[in-house]
């Protein structure tokens, strides 16, 4: 319950930021298929769809996004632009466009990604745009989340040129069951055992756990989601979980094409994505405001209940 000392008030984080968010999308090769994307002289390893503060000067941090098994990066281009809409610079690459159960790959593409930034990120940012690399954080949803841990738990052999400040679990996903984890694993059940030099913050749906359809699996499976890895975090951390929302209620409103359509059937969803969305664009800006910036006003808020939350939030908890 909110302390009688302090006055209880939605908070800004919840809310489009003052930045107007724009949205490039790059091409790794070096010609663009299309004529809103950029083909750079030196292409990242992936394509690219980056989100920044377009229409006021300033030195901002970064944030890789990981996104799901078989998701597109475009279907979290209203929750990027959330989050760049209060000075972030987002840079979301699209892993693949089809991928066994084997993780590996993805991992490795995402430390490529990230040895890319000092080199070509600038050059493709307006050039008021300054970024601030050594404010850099790292997210991921669902079985991106899973890439997210691996990559800051040196699970690619490649060796990463820009160190992380921050790691983000946006339901993150290990497998199918408990003893069904897709390779490389990072849940180990033990309590605490993630050796993270870095504050976490992971989200949780409370209806990712539960079957749409008897004949396919919850998105989000108990044993190998947010709970168990939040399990295994270390202070600093903090934690979420949204109560009456699923698994894919962080994507945008709409998602074409077969995948996007997937989106809705597949998954045990809330009755509308634009709360869950909100809440979790709001609450990845107060962590990243906390940890990279100093303020933690906003995320202490939520962990005493002095602010309002646009969902229902079933847990909080913090390891400081």
């Amino acid at each position: 319950m909110p302390s009688s000392s302090f006055p209880t008030t939605t908070s800004d984080v919840f809310e489009m930021g003052k930045y107007k968010a724009a949205l490039r999308r790059v091409e790794a090769s070096a010609s663009a298929s299309a004529p809103s994307c950029v083909a750079p002289a030196d292409p990242p390893p992936k394509p690219l769809l980056i989100a920044f503060p377009a229409d006021a000067p300033g030195e901002f941090p970064v944030l890789l996004f990981l996104h799901g098994y078989l998701l597109y990066n475009s279907f979290y281009s209203q929750l990027i632009r959330h989050v760049s809409s209060h000075g972030f610079v987002v840079v979301a690459p699209q892993l693949y466009t089809v991928a066994g159960p084997d993780t590996t790959d993805e991992i490795n593409s995402a430390a490529a990604t990230t040895n890319w930034l000092h080199r070509g990120l600038a050059g493709l940012l307006p050039p008021q745009v300054r970024l601030n690399l050594a404010k850099l954080a790292v997210a991921g949803h669902s079985r991106g989340g899973k890439a997210a841990f691996g990559l800051a738990l040196g699970k690619s052999p490649t060796p990463l040129a820009l160190p992380f400040s921050a790691l983000l679990g946006i339901d993150p996903v290990d497998g199918m069951d408990k003893g069904k984890q897709t390779p490389p694993p990072m849940l180990t059940y033990v309590p605490r055992s993630f050796v993270l030099d870095m504050p976490v913050m992971v989200v949780g749906s409370g209806l990712g756990e539960i079957k749409k359809n008897p004949l396919f699996p919850a998105c989000a499976p108990r044993g190998v989601n947010h709970a168990d890895f939040f399990a295994e975090c270390r202070p600093p951390a903090c934690y979420f979980v949204a109560e009456k929302y699923g698994h894919m209620d962080m994507l945008d409103d709409e998602t074409p094409g077969v995948r996007g359509k997937a989106t809705h059937c597949l998954c045990k969803n809330g009755r509308a994505r634009e709360p869950m969305r909100r809440f979790v664009g709001g609450v990845v800006v107060a962590f990243l405001r906390a940890y990279l910036e100093g303020d933690d006003v906003s995320l202490m808020g939520l962990r005493d209940g002095h602010e309002v939350a646009p969902v229902e939030l079933q847990k909080v908890e913090f390891l400081l």
